[in-house]
């Protein structure tokens, strides 16, 4: 990120904390895809380390504000499932990341974390409420 023309500014000057208190992984199954719910702490909320950027399209009249958030690989848990995960920070390390210390942004301890197997339609984003949290199975 800090030598990717993409990220490189953002790095440097933009960064952010995108709160959440889950995240969803899809594992392929033939031709399905099946999502995992994962959570940090038996369900509390955490941060994710993120980059904002604020740009004007070619053309535009306005700019638009957009957010990234950034990935590792994988630990023990997550690697079921994908090879990356976010890079979710413990929360003292938040005020170090959007000061733009050098922090390690590596994968989240994974005794910390949980993981459960959900409905599928968390799969359409027309779909919202609690029955997508569901279990599968």
């Amino acid at each position: 990120m800090a030598t990717k023309p993409a990220f490189r500014s953002a790095f440097k000057r933009r960064r952010c904390l995108v709160l959440a208190d889950g995240y969803y992984e899809w594992e392929k199954s033939g031709k399905s895809k099946l999502p995992w719910l994962y959570e940090v702490d038996g369900g509390k909320p955490f941060a994710f380390a993120g980059l904002w950027e604020s740009w004007k399209p070619a053309g535009a009249d306005e700019s638009l504000e957009s957010c990234t958030i950034i990935t590792t690989d994988a630990n023990e848990l997550a690697s079921q499932v994908h090879v990356r995960m976010p890079v979710i920070l413990d929360s003292a390390d938040h005020d170090a990341w959007l000061a733009g210390e050098q922090i390690p942004l590596i994968p989240f301890p994974p005794e910390r974390m949980s993981t459960r197997p959900i409905s599928t339609l968390v799969n359409n984003a027309r779909n919202e409420g609690p029955e997508c949290i569901e279990p599968r199975y």
